[in-house]
């Protein structure tokens, strides 16, 4: 397998690959805040009933707060990424092999062997590469032709670091 692509500089391109790499790690402070405050709104209404329940208003408060800007968090960073990562725009290239993954952005390169991927988890746009526990680097779909997408997407399942989303 050799699959070569090349990345335009395109403006929107950096700030698209910070937004699938960050909605992968902010993921938790979604949940954490829905529970934050789903906590603090049945504390709250259950509280109301119970003489003590205007000593736990504020802590109450303070949940429900917390919970909606935790929830908050994950949007504004991707928003922020986006917006910063537009003059980081430019030319470059990707080319997978059988044993890695080489990348290349502007003057830099870097690359990644097959045998340190944990896993590749697909999105509509990407496949998100994992070393580890951590998200590495994407693969974008879009810029790939439809064969080589294909074949990429079968040595991704014969090697079995396919996940469903």
């Amino acid at each position: 397998m050799h699959i070569r692509f090349d990345v335009p500089a395109d403006p929107a391109y950096p700030g698209r690959v910070a937004a699938a790499l960050s909605s992968v790690r902010l993921r938790r402070y979604r949940y954490v805040g829905a529970v934050l405050a789903a906590v603090g709104a049945i504390i709250f209404a259950v509280s109301r009933g119970f003489a003590w329940g205007d000593q736990v208003s504020s802590l109450c408060l303070a949940l429900v707060v917390s919970g909606l800007l935790s929830m908050l968090y994950s949007p504004w960073v991707r928003w922020r990424a986006r917006r910063r990562s537009g003059r980081y725009a430019v030319d470059g290239a990707y080319d997978i092999t059988d044993d890695n993954i080489m990348m290349r952005s502007g003057s830099e390169s870097g690359g990644i062997a097959w045998e340190g991927v944990a896993q590749v988890r697909g999105t509509p746009d990407f496949w998100i590469v994992y070393v580890g526990r951590m998200p590495a680097t994407v693969i974008p779909r879009w810029l790939m032709s439809a064969e080589d997408a294909e074949t990429l997407r079968t040595h991704l399942a014969d090697r079995g670091l396919l996940r469903p989303r």
